[in-house]
Parts: structure tokens; sequence; C-alpha cells
């Protein structure tokens, strides 16, 4: 028998051994060169931690609110598509573990559950994230669907005007079973005999046309917060304030997108100062570490955000993998906290790291 894994890293080869090579390639790829891939991953390595010694850390306190939230750590499950691929429950067993674990899930658009099976499976805080279709109709009955259940957030993905170039799919000619939240609604058969069929999905149903004027229509079809994913600059944290957003999530995607993007513990920062602490800033992409969690926040992120461990875990092990996966990190998180003399998440701060630029500076 197989040694047990003792990170989430290990989770991944055990997943690659589960499951169909196409849907490995589907979860575990990215766009193009894939060099954004790495780089969210390696980026994180070039951060480290400035312990504090000698502090009483008997007591260790994980748990942080995330929109008027509690929860028991700032570790989120990421909106990921289609977890009937890695396991027969799908996005029903992710939201039981998560609920056992007291995280807050962020359930896709593109689930394989419906929103009502995810809803009524267990008891627990959930976001729901949104794809603007060109059909707004569909997009805007879905939040409706969500609020109605009793999701606490909308997250909207703004990084996907089309679909980034994942060439594993193409070889592999990616088919995607249909979405369960979208039956009725619209057509998922797509005209395409050559390349990945997911692309040629994306390409009929999502709307390049969304812009930052496009947040007042979301906001005004909820009545729940609207948080935006993909913000990667200073830039556009700005906007996402000026039209009045309840959060951000600094995101690439899982580098799924533009490749050559940055890796988003790079630019967190950056987004971090340019909000002010007026809205809360979220991180995915790369975390792989109870230490990357508290790196990411002591650079100013009130969570994390975690996308592919959570699926290797569901490929491997069904629920029960998922829970392991987010309480390892949660046990790496805590370990980390008490050996960098941090008691509570609000002790974690700016002075707990360094970056590649505080070296260039001190450099100077």
């Amino acid at each position: 028998m197989a040694a047990e894994p003792v990170n989430v890293k290990e989770f991944e080869e055990l997943a690659k051994q589960a499951l169909p090579k196409m849907y490995y390639d589907y979860f575990a790829g990215a766009a193009e060169d894939q060099y954004t891939l790495k780089e969210n991953v390696e980026a994180f390595k070039r951060i480290t931690i400035q312990p504090r010694i000698l502090v009483d850390v008997s007591k260790i306190d994980m748990s942080t609110t995330i929109l008027g939230y509690r929860t028991s750590s700032p570790i989120m499950i990421a909106p990921t598509g289609m977890h009937k691929l890695a396991h027969p429950e799908g996005e029903v067993a992710t939201a039981k573990a998560a609920a056992a674990c007291d995280t807050i899930m962020a359930l896709s658009f593109s689930s394989n559950c419906t929103v009502e099976e995810v809803a009524s499976s267990c008891n627990a805080v959930r976001f729901f994230q949104l794809y603007v279709y060109k059909r707004r109709d569909v997009s805007a009955l879905m939040v409706q669907r969500a609020e109605r259940n009793g999701f606490k957030a909308i997250i909207v993905t703004v990084d996907t005007p089309r679909l980034g170039r994942r060439e594993a799919d193409i070889k592999n000619k990616m088919i995607t079973p249909e979405l369960a939240n979208l039956k009725g609604l619209i057509s998922q058969e797509v005209d395409s005999d050559k390349g990945s069929k997911l692309e040629a999905y994306a390409a009929a149903t999502l709307d390049p046309s969304l812009s930052w004027k496009d947040i007042a229509w979301l906001k005004s079809i909820t009545n729940l917060p609207v948080v935006v994913k993909g913000v990667l600059t200073s830039e556009d944290a700005l906007k996402a304030m000026e039209v009045g957003v309840a959060g951000i999530v600094v995101s690439n995607h899982g580098a799924r997108q533009l490749d050559y993007s940055p890796a988003t513990i790079t630019v967190l920062e950056e987004v971090v100062d340019a909000v002010q602490g007026k809205i809360p800033v979220l991180l995915d992409g790369g975390v792989r570490r109870g230490t990357d969690v508290f790196k990411a926040l002591a650079l100013g992120a009130q969570a994390v955000m975690i996308g592919r461990p959570v699926i290797y875990g569901l490929a491997a092990r069904g629920e029960n993998g998922v829970k392991t996966v987010i309480n390892m990190l949660k046990d790496e998180f805590e370990l980390t906290m008490a050996l960098a003399g941090c008691c509570t998440v609000k002790d974690i701060t700016r002075r707990h790291v360094k970056t590649e630029h505080d070296r260039h500076r001190c450099r100077i």
C-alpha cells in the first residue's frame, strides 16, 4: 500500500493515478507555455518569513471574518468547475467537506451539481461564482437561484471575455458533461469537430462585451454583496471600488487565461495598498502550504482561496480527501503562526515577511 500523503502536493500524484488523462490534464493544465502556472507557486518561495521569538503561543486562534461571516480560518475553497469529472458526488462532496471543516466554499457557475443540490446537502456559508453570458437572462436567473438558496455573496469572474488557450484540452479534444444548472435554459450542444469542445462552448456563450458599467447591472439584480474576481493591478482595484464592489479577488484564473500575467502573490500588495482597507482583498493562485497562507495574510489578504488541491483531494479520496486537504493546510497554517509568534490572524503583519522587493531595496 502506498504511503499516505503528508502534504497537499502529494495529492496531485494520487489524482493523476485516479483520473482519466483528459480530465487530469483539464484540471492540472493552464494557458500556453504555463509560465504563470509555475510562477504562481514559485513566487511564494521567494518570500521569507521573519518570526518573532519568546511569544506565548500556547493558544492559537486562526478564525477570521469574511464579508461579515465568521469562519474557522482564512482558507476558502475557490470556485472550480465540473467536480463530477473528479468524483461521482461532485460539488456535493466538496460542500460537505467544507461544512465539516467550517470553511467557506465558492460554488462554480460551471458546477455539475445544481445550486439547489449543493444548498440542501449541508448547512454552511457559501458564495456563488458567476460568469456573465451573452444571454444575460441566464446569468440573472442563476444569481436569483443562488440568492434564493441561501448563498451569501456573488463572485463575478471578470478575466474571461474569451477562454485562454489551454493546449492540453485542444490536444485531448476536451469534452465536458452538461452543466446541471443550465439544463433547460440554454443549449449546451457545440458544433466543433476539432480542438477543445470547452473552448467552442465558451466562445458561444461568454459575453466579451462585459465592462465596468455592467457591475451596476449585476448589483441591480441582487441584494447580495458583489465581489470581483480577476484583479491584478492597482488601477483595476481602484475602478472596482469606484463601481461599488464589496470585495476583490486577486486572481489570474489559476494561470488558465493569460499566460505571462503576473503571479498573484507578486501583485497582492499593490492591490491592497490601492484599496487602503476599504474593502476586503482575497487571493487565489499557487497556495500549496500553510506558510503560503501566512505570507498572503502578511501582505494584506484577508483570506486565500484553494483551487487545484481541493480537486486533487476530491479525485483521490472524495469528500474525505477534500477534508484532509483543508485540514492539512489549516494545521500547517496554525503551526506557522505559532513558530512565527502570532496568536491570531490580526497579529500577522507586513513586518513578518520579506519579499524580493524588500531585499532589493536593502541593497540600494
